[in-house]
């Protein structure tokens, strides 16, 4: 649930960026901001400055101006190791498992910067009950799991970093529709526990038919930017994402 009525400090935030591709101008004036606990979800179409969003956030593009908050902290110039230490974590889209590896050393791979020995393996433990598939398929190699499965490895693995943030980008892209549904209750139960959620996603009506709030992207710049019950009863959003 959003507790930015409450007065809370964002964990997360863009204040005015900018961010160019040499001579492209992507995301423009863009401000937003992550709040503890919550899930909010990114929409737009192809080219809307959706995944360099992400990037941005994550320290793998570096905006041209403004500037990225963590904590209160400005770290424009922080690598994503920095932001991945203090609790920022993305499943990526199409899950870009190490396909050779293993489920369970793609797991571990999770958890590479810390040294807390009994907190990981609890923590495998935690993801093992959330996902049962997963501890059934240990030593298999990555590369030979189904997409809905391999989904499940790739949000795992993001789990083993203790996120408080987690980004992730179209997480049922490639998934068989009987799937989407299953990988919406996973996401919902990942909030639950208390992980705020940022979100790229197309499918905008299971989206926000989870979310907080959402924001609307187009060419770059937010033109929307409210609860998820009122976006979803928007005439213009209707018209361009949810089919009606």
């Amino acid at each position: 649930m959003s507790v930015e009525a409450d007065g809370a400090t964002p964990i997360l935030e863009f204040r005015n960026i900018n961010t160019h591709y040499g001579a492209v101008h992507i995301l423009k004036d863009v401000d937003l901001a992550i709040y503890p606990g919550e899930l909010v979800c990114l929409l737009g179409g192809n080219a809307s400055g959706k995944s360099t969003t992400l990037k941005t956030l994550l320290g793998m593009v570096t905006p041209t101006t403004g500037e990225v908050v963590l904590d209160g902290e400005v770290v424009n110039d922080k690598p994503t190791s920095y932001r991945v230490e203090r609790g920022v974590t993305m499943v990526p889209e199409n899950r870009r498992l190490f396909k050779r590896l293993t489920v369970k050393e793609n797991l571990e791979l999770g958890a590479y910067l810390r040294t807390d020995k009994d907190g990981i393996a609890n923590d495998l433990e935690r993801i093992y009950t959330m996902f049962p598939r997963v501890k059934e398929r240990l030593s298999q190699r990555a590369g030979t799991l189904s997409g809905g499965e391999q989904q499940m490895v790739a949000m795992g693995r993001a789990l083993m970093a203790q996120p408080r943030v987690l980004l992730m980008d179209e997480p049922s892209m490639g998934l068989a529709p009987a799937l989407v549904q299953t990988n919406f209750a996973l996401i919902e139960e990942i909030h639950d526990s208390g992980v705020a959620i940022f979100m790229v996603e197309q499918n905008a009506n299971m989206a926000l038919s989870i979310a907080d709030r959402g924001w609307v992207l187009q060419t770059g710049r937010v033109v929307l930017d409210d609860t998820a019950d009122a976006l979803m009863a928007n005439p213009e959003l209707r018209a361009s994402y949810l089919g009606g």
